[in-house]
C-alpha cells in the first residue's frame, strides 16, 4: 500500500547547472572518455563495456503505490539524495527528454558516479536533449552502494533510486516505467511496445496502416518493428518506436525515445535483420555485454556475457525508422507469443483481446530472469513494468480499443506443436503481417481453438500450421491450458467479468 511518508520531489535535489561538484550535460565524447577504463573499442570503432549486472533486478524493485514501504525503503532515496549532494563526490548528471507529443512530453534527469559514465552515454544516446527544461523525473543510481540491489520507486514524486546494479536498462526503464504511468493517469495507456507505420499502394494513390507490436524484450519486437515487409516503392515501412509507446484516448500512439533504440544483440544476423546490424556495427553504437575481443573483433553469435547482449543504436542510422516518434492513428495491435497451442496468427474481438493483453503469454528471457531463460511465463501486457491495478489495465485496454475501433491480433513467432512441431519463421510472420495489412486474409472460426483463425493467407500454405494436428491428444491440452488460463484469470479481481467470460 501507498504510503504518505515524504520523498525527495525532482525540485529538491541539487542544481547541476550550478554544483561544482557535478559534471553537467557532457557531450557524448565526455562521457566516453570518462568510461575510457572500462571500454573496448570494436573493430567499428565504437565502444563497448561490460557490466556485473546483466538484467533487470526485478525481484529487488519496488513502489510506494504496489508495495508496503518502511524506514529502510525510504532511507534509500535518503542515501541517494545525500550521495548527489556530497562535495566529495565525482557527480555526472544528464538530462533527457522523454516523448514528444504534448500530452506525453517528460524531462528526466540522471545522476551518476562520473567513473559508470558508460551508463550515461548509452542512455543518453536513446533520448533526446532536454533544452532548458525543469526535470520532471529523476533518477539516482549507485552501483556500489550496495551489494545486493535495491530500487525504490515513488511513481507520483517522480522519484526512482537504484542502488547496486550497473546495468543500463535499470536506468532506462526508470523513466519509461514512469512516462507510461503517466500515460494511464491522462486516460491511455502505456504500452510496452513498438509501432511501425506501413504505406501501401491503393489504386493510383496509397494509405498507410498504424499497427503496434506488443511482447516481451527479447521476443522478436524490434525485429518485427523494423522489419520492411520486403515491399517496394511506392509502398513501404517507418519504424516509429521499438520499446515504450503510450495509447492516448486520441487514438495517437505516443512514443518515448527519438535518439535511438537498445536492442537485442544474440543472433543479430546481417541477412535477416539487415538494418539492425548495420546500426550495431556503426561507429555510433554503444555496446554492453557483447562478445568482443582484444583485438575489437565483434561477436554477436557468442554469448560470452549472457544472453542479454546489448546495443545500443541511433535511430538515423536506420532508413526504415521514420522522422516522428508518434504514430497520428493506430489500426492494427498484434500480441507477440511462443505458445505452442496458438496459430501463426489469430483474430480477436475486443474482449479477446483484452483477455490476450491480460495472459501476456510468452516464454522468458535473458532480458528479465535469466536462470528461467525458455520457461514459459506470463505478463500482463507483455509489461513488467506496470504500476497500480493489473486488472484495472485489461479494462482499460479494452474499453480504448473499443472507442478506437482497434483491430486485435495474436501471432505466434515460435513454433506451432508440441509432438510434431513446426516453426514459424520469417516468411510466415511477414506473410501474416502483409495480409492482415491489406486486409487480404480469409478468415473462419475454429471451435477447437475457440478462435478466428486463416483459412488462407498470401504467400504460405497456412494448413501446415493447424495446431490440433501436431499435439497429440490435442483436447487434453487444450483443456488444460483453458483451466490454467481462467485460474490465472481469477487473481485479477479489478478485471471486468466480461473479459473473464471471453476466456479462449
Amino acid at each position: 500500500m501507498a504510503s504518505h511518508k515524504p520523498v525527495p520531489e525532482p525540485t529538491q535535489y541539487p542544481d547541476p547547472a550550478t554544483t561544482d561538484h557535478i559534471t553537467y550535460n557532457p557531450s557524448f565524447a565526455e562521457l566516453r572518455e570518462l568510461s575510457a577504463d572500462e571500454e573496448v573499442t570494436t573493430e567499428h570503432g565504437s565502444p563497448s563495456y561490460v557490466s556485473d549486472y546483466r538484467s533487470r533486478s526485478a525481484d529487488a524493485t519496488a513502489n510506494t503505490v504496489d508495495d508496503d514501504f518502511d524506514d529502510a525503503d525510504f532511507d534509500v532515496f535518503a542515501r541517494g539524495v545525500e550521495w548527489v549532494n556530497d562535495p566529495d563526490n565525482d557527480v555526472v548528471c544528464v538530462d533527457r527528454v522523454v516523448g514528444r507529443h504534448e500530452e506525453a512530453s517528460y524531462v528526466c534527469r540522471l545522476f551518476l558516479p562520473a567513473e559508470y559514465s558508460r551508463i550515461a552515454l548509452s542512455w543518453a544516446k536513446l533520448l533526446e536533449p532536454a533544452q532548458g527544461r525543469p526535470a520532471e523525473f529523476v533518477t539516482v543510481q549507485l552501483p556500489d552502494a550496495t551489494d545486493d540491489p535495491k530500487i525504490r520507486v515513488d511513481p507520483e514524486a517522480g522519484v526512482t533510486t537504484v542502488l547496486g546494479s550497473d546495468y543500463t536498462g535499470e536506468a532506462k526503464k526508470s523513466f519509461l516505467r514512469l512516462f507510461m504511468r503517466r500515460a494511464k493517469q491522462q486516460g491511455g495507456l502505456g504500452l510496452h511496445a513498438g509501432s511501425k507505420r506501413v504505406t501501401l499502394a491503393d489504386g493510383d494513390d496509397t494509405r498507410t496502416v498504424g499497427q503496434v507490436f506488443l511482447g516481451l524484450s527479447g521476443t522478436g519486437k524490434s525485429t518485427l518493428t523494423s522489419h520492411g515487409l520486403w515491399l517496394d516503392e511506392p509502398e513501404g515501412v517507418e519504424m516509429i518506436q521499438d520499446d515504450v509507446c503510450a495509447l492516448l484516448p486520441s487514438g495517437t500512439v505516443a512514443g518515448s525515445e527519438g535518439g535511438g533504440l537498445y536492442v537485442k544483440t544474440i543472433g543479430l544476423d546481417a541477412s535477416e535483420q539487415p538494418e539492425l546490424h548495420s546500426a550495431a556495427t556503426d561507429e555510433s553504437a554503444v555496446l554492453e555485454n557483447v562478445a568482443v575481443d582484444d583485438d575489437g573483433t565483434v561477436h554477436f553469435d557468442e554469448p560470452r556475457y549472457g544472453r542479454n547482449a546489448r546495443a545500443t543504436i541511433r535511430r538515423d542510422r536506420l532508413e526504415s525508422s521514420a522522422d516522428d516518434i508518434d504514430l497520428n492513428r493506430v489500426d492494427q495491435v498484434f500480441f507477440i507469443t511462443r505458445n505452442p497451442l496458438m496459430p501463426p496468427i489469430a483474430r480477436l474481438d475486443h474482449e479477446q483481446a483484452a483477455v490476450a493483453f491480460m495472459l501476456g503469454e510468452s516464454v522468458e528471457t535473458s532480458a528479465g530472469d535469466p536462470s528461467r531463460v525458455g520457461e514459459p511465463i506470463r505478463v500482463v501486457g507483455t509489461n513488467p513494468f506496470i504500476v497500480g491495478s493489473e486488472g484495472g489495465e485489461g479494462n482499460r485496454f479494452r474499453d480504448l480499443i473499443a472507442d478506437l475501433d482497434i483491430e486485435s491480433y495474436v501471432i505466434n513467432t515460435g513454433a506451432v506443436g508440441t509432438d510434431d512441431p513446426i516453426d514459424v519463421g520469417v516468411e510466415e510472420t511477414v506473410a501474416v503481417l502483409e495480409g492482415a495489412a491489406r486486409n487480404r486474409i480469409e478468415w473462419e472460426r475454429d471451435e477447437d481453438l475457440g478462435l478466428t483463425v486463416p483459412s488462407s493467407v498470401p504467400g504460405i500454405d497456412i494448413g501446415r500450421f493447424a495446431v490440433a494436428d501436431r499435439v497429440d491428444d490435442f483436447e487434453a491440452a487444450r483443456d488444460a491450458l483453458r483451466e490454467d488460463r481462467r485460474e490465472y484469470l481469477a487473481g485479477f479481481e479489478d478485471l471486468d467479468d466480461e473479459i473473464r467470460d471471453a476466456l479462449y
